[in-house]
């Protein structure tokens, strides 16, 4: 870690090794989501979030403590390029619709008189995450509950901690359940 300090006759080097490690974490994490892109795309992103992560681990070198590998807390920066990336390419290729919330896997497939039920309680969800979360609780919720981005990731990405995190995601689903409620679709509460 010291070599890639500002001055260090061997950062260079050692940066780039590092980024050679980022890269395969990136093209590692971007094969466990298969199917969201592929070929340039898939270069482009996994170079994008290996750079990127380097730069936030250059400019956060004195945030790391010590209570893991330099390597394992390295690999978080770059599962968390990864998820945002695809996030954000997700939503400007391809901005959810009322058709995408429909292809969400359901344990139990709906009888036909549900099915009108389930797309106004899709619609439902998906204006109260427009427009009833604040945008912190929104970009949790997203990362969190869409994207799978594990929250100790999000938590260092986004310069919080765990608890944060929580309460954010906490607020946006009672957020959300209380908005569906009012649309005339109540929710119920689970665990």
């Amino acid at each position: 870690m010291e070599q890639l300090r500002p001055g260090h006759p061997r950062r260079e080097q050692t940066a780039a090794k590092l980024r050679g490690l980022l890269l395969r974490v990136a093209y590692h994490e971007l094969g466990r989501r298969r199917g969201q892109l592929g070929g340039a795309e898939l270069d482009d992103i996994a170079h994008q979030a290996a750079d990127d992560a380097l730069m936030s681990i250059l400019g956060k070198l004195d945030d790391f403590k010590g209570l893991s590998r330099f390597t394992t807390w390295a690999y978080k920066f770059a599962v968390f390029e990864v998820s945002s990336k695809l996030a954000r390419h997700a939503w400007r290729h391809h901005p959810p619709s009322a058709e995408d919330w429909e292809r969400l896997p359901d344990s139990l497939t709906p009888r036909p008189g549900e099915q009108a039920e389930r797309r106004e309680q899709l619609a439902a969800l998906a204006r109260a995450i427009e427009h009833d979360l604040t945008d912190r609780q929104r970009e949790v919720f997203v990362a969190v509950a869409l994207n799978e981005v594990p929250i100790d990731v999000l938590a260092l990405r986004l310069d919080s901690n765990r608890n944060a995190v929580y309460k954010n995601l906490f607020d946006a689903r009672r957020r959300l359940r209380a908005s569906l409620a009012a649309a005339g679709h109540p929710v119920e509460e689970h665990g």
